[in-house]
């Protein structure tokens, strides 16, 4: 959001004559070609249409927006939901538990024209034994109070360890999700972004 934020001061030096000459350093085999060749950079309204690029780009590069189609997070998010997911964190840092993801369908075969999209919660992490028993999520033995989740797990799971490399997610509408129960653990780098907030909500009916 921040990029909306900047004022215009800060690309001003972008002006058509600088650009040419970066031009000129970056391809050398420009130089023959005349400044008028370059006429459009002063177009009236370049200069916007540039600063649009450029936080396009930006825009791509940190944050995503997305849908949700599902309600395997319920009650945390809704069918109809969109959300801001932004992609920059895991460079920085480890996923944490508690962090809402968006990842890869880890079972997806390559060569799938169709790209499958999941978003779920990170309840445990490398190194952390896993096990669902009696209604209750166990990690390290300890069982996880967690207040957001839409229902008591109706399913069971063996006692597993999360591989290096992996997290484990859950839906917090747990009886009703695809996650890490069914196919094991997540390679974090199938993962695109973190969930930030949810920025719209449509009306119920």
């Amino acid at each position: 959001m921040w990029l909306m934020s900047c004022p215009d001061s800060t690309m001003s030096f972008l002006r058509p004559s600088a650009l040419y000459k970066l031009v000129n350093i970056a391809y050398p085999s420009f130089r023959w070609m005349p400044c008028q060749s370059f006429a459009f950079l002063s177009w009236p309204g370049f200069e916007d249409l540039l600063r649009l690029l450029v936080i396009f780009l930006l825009w791509s590069t940190f944050c995503e927006l997305r849908f949700i189609p599902s309600s395997s997070m319920y009650p945390t998010l809704r069918v109809g939901d969109r959300v801001l997911v932004e992609k920059v964190s895991y460079h920085i840092r480890s996923p944490a538990i508690n962090d809402i993801v968006i990842f890869q369908d880890p079972t997806q075969k390559p060569g799938e024209e169709e790209q499958r999209v999941f978003i779920k919660r990170i309840v445990a992490k490398a190194g952390d034994l896993v096990q669902i028993s009696n209604g209750w999520l166990y990690v390290n033995g300890i069982a996880r109070k967690e207040e957001y989740i839409a229902e008591p797990l109706t399913y069971v799971s063996n006692l597993s360890r999360v591989p290096r490399g992996h997290v484990y997610v859950l839906g917090d509408n747990r009886n009703k999700s695809y996650d890490s129960h069914v196919w094991g653990p997540l390679p974090i780098q199938n993962i695109i972004g973190r969930y930030v907030t949810r920025y719209y909500r449509p009306s119920q009916d």
